[in-house]
């Protein structure tokens, strides 16, 4: 690999568009990067819930061949308990309306987290221009 010194234009060119990093500009680079690292663990909490539903949905179609009178195991914390079919069905069911609850909940915070995102770099490109990269 060779190297190669700037010439002394190309070195001028690039220090005339170096823009001076303000307090409040460094200020808003560290909230941009904090909401980053938030939206990306808001995202795999995402994940997680979105296939936690799909299990309860999977579990709540092999629970309808099951027949009525059977006792189903239905596991609270770290236990499971036999208990009757619809009573099992009834639990699934409100398990899944919480999770979806929760999945608008998270989807609302990264809705806000993608907003503030937005207009932090409105505000970052508008002051450096290509001095600064905020692509994720």
């Amino acid at each position: 690999m060779q190297r190669r010194m700037l010439s002394k234009e190309d070195e001028a060119a690039i220090g005339a568009d170096e823009t001076e990093v303000r307090r409040e500009d460094q200020d808003k680079i560290n909230r941009f990067s904090r909401l980053h690292q938030r939206e990306m663990l808001l995202e795999e909490e995402l994940k997680t819930k979105a296939k936690d539903k799909e299990d309860l949905d999977e579990i709540s179609t092999e629970l309808e061949l099951a027949d009525e009178d059977d006792k189903v195991p239905y596991k609270v914390g770290d236990s499971f308990f036999s208990l009757p079919l619809p009573e099992v069905q009834q639990l699934l069911a409100s398990s899944t309306e919480k999770i979806e609850e929760e999945v608008s909940a998270v989807q609302e915070k990264l809705n806000g987290i993608r907003e503030e995102m937005g207009q932090l770099k409105v505000m970052l490109y508008a002051r450096f221009g290509r001095s600064i990269n905020l692509e994720t």
